[in-house]
């Protein structure tokens, strides 16, 4: 991979961090955290601050997937994608041995290999529209909304509704036709299931670059230090590739398994309607043993949904630190229609792909499966249409990267 430039720092005076929010978001964080340890494990109390460590590195890092991909289909510019590319590459290393032997320091592991399917495809491409509708995918959602997005919480709530339609018909969607879980590291051990990755990383990562440098005459760095404050932010996009990888291969020894971030949204989502005295658990999908149990425990026994609420804590204080907590409460009724439908599709999408740009995409790919790369290909695709339809909805197109 290129060697990215290097920007001397300049002094720049920035305001003060938000006191208040930050103390919110801190006595918040310790509160549930103690709570967690006492009341289920300390292994899950670790597992929510890995979640809220998450939360502060996709905030400072304005580490997202959905401007990336914007970006990089509408106008070329290739930083955002070719830091998911570095992200990838830290995650096999560290995450392919790991599967190969099963077991991390003594902890058994096992990745995120799903079918090759019909269900995968339109999961992904429905997923990928919804990225561009919903102005987030799964960790933009959530962090957005944490870091004080006021529209990123419709599209967290439709994304919940869409995940319980997605559990109800993901049976038929699953008698499409599929191909058996193809795990590269089963299959061809782990350290030639590492190179041919890495080689499709460099690959990518080099095309991309070349096709920015072609339309705009220079490439953007995904390393500068220019303003960069490692407690108040921003961080260097490559600085946020290496955290995410660094506390996903942490996921994988607290959790078993790698992070993933939507089966949460279905649960969540199961959970309110037995509130609401809706007999969900008779519903296809959530009459399973597994969902029945999930559906049973306290939401806090849920690993993904305690790494989601970190997520949100952590984007929080990152917003206090950085001083850019303020919520925008005037919202269009396009904007707001855009967040509903494109949750709708988030959520739908995810459940049919087995995943998310998390689960599905950088877990899938980090674990070895190929499933993880079908993903990407229909998603991106799905992104591409999304752009077309972004303008209907007032939402602009725009030519540089910022946060999904």
């Amino acid at each position: 991979m290129t060697t990215s430039t290097l920007v001397s720092p300049q002094k720049e005076a920035k305001p003060p961090a938000q006191n208040r929010v930050v103390i919110a978001a801190l006595a918040a964080m310790l509160l549930l955290a103690a709570v967690i340890s006492q009341t289920v494990s300390t292994r899950m109390a670790l597992l929510f601050a890995t979640g809220s460590a998450l939360g502060i590195v996709l905030y400072h890092a304005m580490f997202g997937f959905t401007s990336a991909f914007r970006v990089l289909l509408a106008d070329g510019r290739s930083a955002g994608f070719r830091a998911q590319m570095v992200m990838l590459g830290v995650a096999c290393l560290l995450i392919f041995p790991a599967l190969a032997n099963g077991s991390l320091f003594g902890q058994a592991v096992t990745g995120f290999v799903s079918p090759l399917s019909v269900s995968v495809a339109v999961g992904a491409f429905l997923f990928g529209v919804g990225m561009q509708m919903g102005g987030g995918c799964a960790s933009g959602t959530l962090f957005a909304a944490g870091g004080g997005n006021t529209r990123m919480f419709v599209t967290l709530l439709f994304f919940i509704v869409g995940s319980v339609i997605g559990i109800t018909h993901l049976g038929w969607w699953q008698t499409l036709p599929a191909h058996a879980p193809v795990s590269l590291v089963q299959s061809f051990g782990w350290p030639l299931a590492l190179a041919m990755n890495i080689a499709v990383f460099v690959i990518a990562y080099r095309v991309v670059a070349r096709i920015e440098r072609a339309r705009h005459g220079a490439v953007a760095p995904v390393l500068t230090i220019r303003g960069a404050s490692w407690l108040r932010g921003p961080w260097p996009l490559l600085a946020g590739a290496i955290g995410l990888a660094v506390l996903n291969f942490v996921t994988l020894y607290l959790a078993g398994r790698p992070w993933g971030i939507t089966s949460a949204f279905g649960l969540w989502g199961g959970m309110a309607l037995q509130a609401m005295q809706v007999p969900v658990e008779t519903w296809s999908g959530y009459s399973s043993p597994a969902m029945q149990q999930a559906l049973a425990a306290p939401v806090l026994a849920d690993t993904t949904s305690v790494m989601d609420v970190g997520i949100m804590l952590g984007a929080l204080l990152a917003a206090g630190l950085a001083c850019k907590f303020k919520p925008e409460w005037s919202i269009s009724g396009k904007h707001l229609l855009a967040s509903a439908i494109g949750g709708l599709l988030l959520g739908y999408g995810a459940r049919l792909a087995y995943g998310c740009n998390i689960g599905a995409f950088f877990s899938g790919i980090a674990s070895g499966s190929l499933h993880g790369w079908m993903w990407i290909v229909f998603a991106l695709i799905g992104n591409w249409a999304g752009l077309y339809l972004r303008p209907l909805f007032n939402l602009p197109v725009p030519v540089r990267a910022s946060a999904c």
